[in-house]
């Protein structure tokens, strides 16, 4: 079931942190002291990392479900979501694929 605007408004804290599930990895985490944060949990590599949209003051719920859909999309297309966030964060490609390649390279 998909969350609400409401729901995400009416979330209280509860002395423990939980999570709020929307629909498609998109979640609300609700910490001990309250705070609300969107996370987008996916897989890659045989492995369920999450990342973090932004806070709900900060994001609407509308706002992090096109979130997303952005990373949704570059799932598709193979690129890891934070990986593409830390190049668009620092305008420029990582060392560390840089380097793999690099030594892909020396090993074959």
């Amino acid at each position: 079931m998909s969350l609400t605007d409401t729901a995400v408004r009416q979330a209280k804290r509860t002395g423990k942190k939980y999570t709020l599930n929307d629909t498609d990895g998109l979640a609300l985490f609700v910490t001990a002291n309250g705070a609300k944060s969107w996370h987008f949990r996916f897989c890659w590599a045989d492995r369920q990392p999450r990342i973090s949209l932004g806070t709900y003051r900060e994001t609407s719920l509308k706002q992090a479900r096109d979130l997303r859909n952005e990373a949704r999309e570059l799932l598709a297309k193979g690129v890891d979501p934070r990986v593409h966030r830390q190049q668009a964060r620092h305008g420029r490609v990582l060392l560390r694929p840089r380097v793999a390649s690099a030594w892909e390279a020396l090993t074959v």
